[in-house]
């Protein structure tokens, strides 16, 4: 008898947890929340576009039969727990401490300012190490689509003291909604960190890793896209002036360091959707940039 063909990994995955404990759900149960309620939330903007108010409503209604927002990030956080791989910046720091541990973590002048894109907790490995001075743009009531709302619409910084040394993106681009979107997230990361040179002088370590941007994917995103892997992720990073500084792939999630290396000018190389690894058990994960 022929072996059963095993089903490709979920693009599902959950956010850094929060200082209480969510109630446990199964990994099934979990995974089939948040496809329910993505899958609500397309419709919904499907249906704004289209000016349709009562089945706006009508969707609105299903979201709140579901638990609403309180649910869905209970269901979201059961992926960062411990018994599930736990704080995702555990591994950033992991690369970083060896850089830093010549820094002062009593000295405020020279701590390092970060960006935390997707922020529901300040009880992470980031938070606790000292080294940071962290900005942190949250998860709010109107649902997960406000993430990209408040990074694409945050002012940009005036000068360089506004601007950051790293940027964490952990578990934040896969919930955008449309490829373009994650394209420009991804672009706009340029525009809120210093400045190359800036590091020059610094510890030879520190300007190896700054400054830079920490990027956490379900795994799935690269492995078993259609329209992604690793070297057209790695080319469309190297179009916007980062270079891969280090990465790690578990089961369920890849995680990226990436350090911005030059401040690009003028046309950049175009990224359309297009098919790079056809089948039809891949998923449809992509990022449009052009």
């Amino acid at each position: 008898m022929a072996a059963k063909k095993k089903r490709p990994k979920s693009l599902s995955a959950g956010r850094p947890p929060v200082a209480h404990r969510a109630k446990s759900m199964s990994r099934s149960a979990t995974k089939a929340l948040i496809n329910k309620h993505h899958l609500l939330q397309k419709r919904k903007r499907q249906a704004i576009a289209k000016g349709d108010e009562a089945e706006v409503a009508a969707i609105e209604a299903e979201i709140e039969a579901l638990g609403g927002l309180k649910t869905y990030q209970e269901a979201s956080l059961q992926g960062q727990r411990h018994d599930r791989g736990g704080d995702s910046s555990r591994v950033l720091m992991q690369w970083l401490t060896p850089c830093l541990s010549t820094r002062p973590k009593q000295d405020s002048e020279r701590r390092l300012r970060m960006l935390e894109v997707g922020a529901l907790s300040t009880e992470n490995a980031c938070s606790k190490s000292g080294h940071f001075d962290i900005v942190r743009i949250d998860l709010n009531s109107q649902g997960d689509g406000i993430l990209q709302q408040d990074f694409m619409e945050r002012p940009l910084p005036r000068d360089e003291s506004e601007r950051f040394d790293i940027i964490s993106l952990s578990l934040v681009l896969n919930y955008v909604p449309e490829p373009k979107g994650r394209g420009e997230m991804l672009r706009r990361t340029t525009q809120f960190l210093r400045g190359p040179g800036r590091y020059v002088g610094d510890d030879p370590q520190v300007a190896a890793n700054f400054p830079s941007l920490f990027l956490v994917l379900p795994a799935p995103c690269v492995t078993n896209s259609r329209y992604l892997d690793e070297e057209r992720l790695e080319a469309i990073m190297e179009s916007l002036g980062y270079v891969k500084v280090a990465s790690k792939m578990t089961q369920h999630l890849v995680y990226y360091l990436w350090r911005r290396d030059k401040v690009c000018k003028g046309n950049q190389a175009s990224f359309p959707k297009k098919e790079i690894r056809p089948g039809s058990m891949r998923n449809n994960f992509a990022v449009v940039l052009g």
